[in-house]
């Protein structure tokens, strides 16, 4: 599965789309042209050449990894063997999990209602809404 890197160079696009950060090696090339990958602390182009132990740092919606390559291949495997191509590192997985838990506690917060109003219930807040409304537009 992984290869040297002195006999074959990868693409960071296609090394991307085989350790499956990202479905498609189309999504991968726009999430790197749009400055969500950066290859050692700077942005890259999709074409570039990947090495062993380089950092990258992955931003995927709320989720921001930072890995370091350990293997590199251009076959798109399943996900164990995925596994194998990188290692995020300790402080990546506790900023993650942190920010997890934040938007997990924020949005406790804002928990829906149990359920919908009823008809009666429905009269009630239009009437509640047209009263305040009116003294709205009295002051």
């Amino acid at each position: 599965m992984a290869r040297n890197v002195e006999t074959e160079k990868v693409r960071l696009d296609k090394w991307l789309w085989a350790a499956r950060f990202y479905k498609t090696r189309a999504i991968a090339k726009d999430a790197i042209e749009g400055g969500k990958v950066h290859y050692n602390g700077a942005r890259t182009k999709p074409g570039k050449a990947i090495e062993l132990n380089a950092h990258l740092n992955i931003r995927q919606g709320f989720v921001e990894k930072e890995v370091v390559i350990l293997a590199i291949s251009d076959k798109r495997r399943g996900a164990p063997e995925a596994l194998l191509l990188y290692n995020e590192t300790s402080e990546s997985i506790a900023k993650r999990e942190k920010a997890a838990s934040d938007r997990k506690n924020m949005m406790a917060g804002q928990l829906p209602p149990a359920r919908r109003p009823n008809k009666k219930q429905r009269r009630q807040i239009h009437r509640f809404e047209n009263i305040h409304n009116v003294d709205k537009t009295d002051s």
